[in-house]
């Protein structure tokens, strides 16, 4: 994917005096430094959407719908705990492959032969199992939007994917639909946080003074927003796009903590929205809460807005998944047409699975977030002892020792999130 569309020759060390020195040579090389500062921008605000969004699927939705009728507003803590964690945890992987050039599987491979392979193995099995969901998520919100068929509107969405990657400009297509749809899924979430009137005052207090603490839950929340392949997700379309190295530490990071904070907006929009309705007196408990508390905040129109929340949510986990997935089993020297046919074949195997098997059977749903809880001790625990040992990968740059400490304890929550996959994967055999 690192076509002409997302990459950016300003991203090398001190481009930026360069760029000044070119500017005031002529006009010509003014507008080809502005399109370039402008396909830099494009990228950057490209890779935080894509992590943001592909954190931002079905099962995020549902999970967070589910986890405000249970906790009601002490919910609001366990947001702000998980925020804080993916934020430590983002700002070292972002740091770490930013800095050294190297996609997670490659920086594996070259700390440890072949751990990067089998990075890739989990990260692959993962984001394919949880795809069919993706596409499933789509079809569903369509037939909320719309009322048509969940099999064709997923068979649809599906085609639209393909469409962003068979694209001669692939890779500012894909910055471009994921920042369209993520912004989409913000107002509309606006909307319904407003309209569902939700105890604000009620909310604020049980962020710093929770009535109620349950760790599972700021667990769980974690591993949805940076499980999988997720973590990387944002890391590697940086990579590609070519912004890299230590002069660009700062436009790294910036993009790193933008995109939680993207992410914890819309968990947080969403709580507002179903909190609304439940202080409301409203009974939430059939099999689609979230579906129920916007057609009881807004009537019919809040049901249209939950199904376009919905497919978008739907359609950028889908892209994501499956562009960070090849990512994975490629190298960065690999054609940008390999790598589109690729991510292609990906998500067609995807959508035939889905309209045969019609959902991603429970058994390979277990296994798939048992691989995810995996992934991130594994992964982060490569970023952290780059980190902490192998400057030489790093271009020389000096990490930040309270970033790694920070890194380090966070290392130790994901621990015991990998624990508790390795009891999904048990239960599988029981």
């Amino acid at each position: 994917m690192n076509d002409t569309g997302s990459s950016s020759p300003s991203s090398s060390s001190g481009s930026s005096d360069a760029q000044h020195s070119r500017t005031s040579g002529g006009g010509t090389q003014g507008a080809s430094t502005l399109r370039s500062d402008r396909a830099r921008r494009t990228a950057v605000l490209g890779a935080m959407f894509l992590m943001a969004t592909s954190s931002i699927g079905p099962g995020f939705i549902t999970q967070t719908s589910v986890f405000t009728v249970q906790l009601g507003a002490a919910f609001a803590f366990a947001i702000l705990v998980s925020i804080l964690v993916d934020i430590a945890i983002q700002l070292n992987v972002w740091r770490v492959l930013g800095v050294s050039g190297m996609r997670a599987n490659e920086l594996g491979n070259t700390v440890l032969p072949g751990l990067g392979w089998v990075l890739a193995a989990f990260v692959f099995i993962g984001g394919m199992i949880f795809n069919i969901g993706n596409i499933g998520g789509t079809g569903l919100g369509l037939n909320a939007m719309v009322g048509l068929d969940p099999r064709i509107g997923g068979a649809i969405s599906a085609a639209i994917a393909v469409l962003v990657f068979l694209s001669k400009r692939a890779g500012l297509a894909l910055d471009r639909i994921v920042v369209l749809l993520g912004a989409l899924m913000i107002l509309l979430m606006i909307y319904v946080a407003v309209v569902s009137q939700p105890p604000i005052g009620e909310a604020l207090k049980n962020t710093v003074m929770p009535e109620q603490v349950d760790f599972l839950v700021i667990t769980t929340l974690i591993g949805g927003t940076v499980g999988g392949y997720i973590t990387f997700a944002g890391g590697h379309r940086l990579i590609d796009s070519g912004i890299t190295s230590p002069g660009n530490v700062r436009v790294i990071t910036e993009a790193s903590v933008l995109g939680i904070i993207v992410t914890g907006v819309m968990r947080v929009l969403l709580f507002l929205a179903i909190l609304g309705v439940v202080a409301g007196g409203v009974t939430l408990a059939g099999d689609n809460i979230a579906a129920d508390a916007f057609q009881a905040a807004a009537g019919d129109i809040g049901l249209r807005v939950f199904g376009v929340v919905l497919w978008a949510a739907g359609l950028t986990s889908v892209i994501g998944a499956s562009y960070t997935s090849i990512t994975f089993i490629t190298r960065q020297t690999a054609s940008r047409r390999l790598r589109g046919g690729l991510t292609v074949a990906f998500i067609v195997v995807c959508t035939v699975l889905f309209l045969t098997l019609n959902q991603a059977p429970q058994t390979l749903l277990i296994f798939a977030g048992a691989v995810n809880g995996l992934i991130l001790p594994i992964g982060f625990a490569l970023v952290l002892w780059v980190a902490w040992t192998r400057r030489d990968l790093l271009q020389g740059y000096r990490y930040p020792k309270w970033l790694a400490i920070i890194g380090t304890i966070t290392w130790l929550l994901t621990i015991y999130l990998g624990w508790n996959s390795l009891a999904g994967i048990a239960a599988l055999w029981s």
